[in-house]
């Protein structure tokens, strides 16, 4: 990065930018500090240490409220979600909250709601944090942080001896991004481009025929039941920013392998797709904040899908390709017939979505 390079909202938008810039600035200086079992470096969706699961998640979206869901609910289910897809179930959170001048309490109070309704959901506390408060038109309302943490389950071993059944000489003792081997398919547990959809349309008054709603959920429950009913689950992510395609150009490089998914298995609500089009986005870089991307060994998927398919949190689940050996990075088998590469996107197209 060269030296007289300076921050743009491509900094914290996922995708290339986003990645650079963790990668090659913030791990330098943090990198190899201390010990952990899944570092900063591997840069999972969250860290372990020992047998806790440790995860720290800031949010700035734009507008604070937008169609189903709002900043607080996405603290916790962010935070949650990124530590689920280790395996781990969150047990604790602690919250900073940086307050604008001005906010009205009533807001203040609409979001600690939705807060506290969310951690009921994901049957987890908040038992620590700190507020501040800063000089009017300085964020939009409010930014915060939601830390949590952690633990090993009995669901995530029991998921674990089912992979081994199927991979021999398997030895992750979590769900990683790096587990992913030929033959893995991929499963998306619900429909993409939601969530960025709702929040643009909150941002810039648009309509496009029907109200398009955030998925923003948290799925902590819905995972662990998976992982101790199923098992033989590898892999595990949430596609925020930067979508779909981020999350699988991540899988992946960290596991080595390619990743072929099928342009007619990517579940999209018609009128997101229809909203893309007018737009001129692409659907698979958008993020999203209740879905899971499931890397599962060939033998199990089935099973996997139709599990997910009996939950409200994966009922439009689809098996949308697989872990190849082939060729390197993500393709996909489009309706046509040809290949199209899904390369790793610039940013999130939709600034400031979480």
């Amino acid at each position: 990065m060269e030296k007289n390079t300076k921050i743009t909202m491509l900094h914290g938008a996922g995708g290339t930018v986003m990645h650079d810039l963790v990668k090659n600035v913030v791990v330098k200086y943090f990198g190899g500090v201390g010990s952990a079992d899944v570092p900063l470096e591997a840069m999972d969706d969250a860290a372990v240490v020992g047998d806790v699961v440790f995860k720290s998640d800031s949010h700035a979206v734009k507008p604070i409220f937008f169609p189903g869901g709002d900043i607080g609910r996405i603290a916790i289910s962010g935070t949650v979600n990124d530590i689920s897809a280790l395996g781990a179930q969150p047990y604790a959170l602690a919250c900073g909250l940086v307050l604008e001048e001005g906010l009205p309490m009533s807001d203040l109070e609409r979001i600690l709601a939705s807060m506290r309704q969310t951690c009921l959901e994901a049957d987890v506390g908040i038992v620590t944090g700190d507020t501040k408060v800063v000089e009017r038109g300085s964020l939009g309302g409010c930014v915060m942080n939601v830390s949590g943490i952690g633990k090993r389950t009995a669901a995530l071993e029991s998921n674990l001896k089912v992979v081994k059944q199927y991979r021999s000489g398997f030895a992750s003792r979590w769900v990683l991004d790096s587990n992913l081997s030929a033959g893995d398919k991929i499963i998306l547990s619900g429909t993409i481009g939601d969530h960025g959809l709702a929040v643009l349309s909150a941002q810039q008054g648009l309509t496009f025929g029907s109200q398009i709603q955030s998925d923003v959920k948290p799925l902590n429950r819905m995972i662990q039941k998976l992982l101790g009913e199923v098992g033989g689950v590898v892999a595990m992510k949430d596609p925020t920013r930067g979508g779909l395609a981020d999350a699988l150009n991540e899988y992946a490089e960290k596991s080595k392998v390619g990743i072929l998914i099928e342009e007619d298995k990517v579940p999209i609500r018609e009128d997101v797709q229809t909203a893309c089009e007018m737009l001129g986005l692409d659907p698979l870089e958008i993020g999203n904040e209740g879905k899971i991307i499931i890397g599962a060994v060939p033998e199990k998927a089935q099973e996997v899908l139709e599990f997910l398919k009996k939950t409200p949190e994966g009922k439009d689940a689809q098996v949308i390709g697989e872990a190849t050996t082939q060729f390197k990075g993500v393709a996909m088998q489009t309706l046509v017939g040809g290949k199209r590469i899904i390369a790793r996107p610039i940013g999130d197209p939709v600034p400031r979505i979480c």
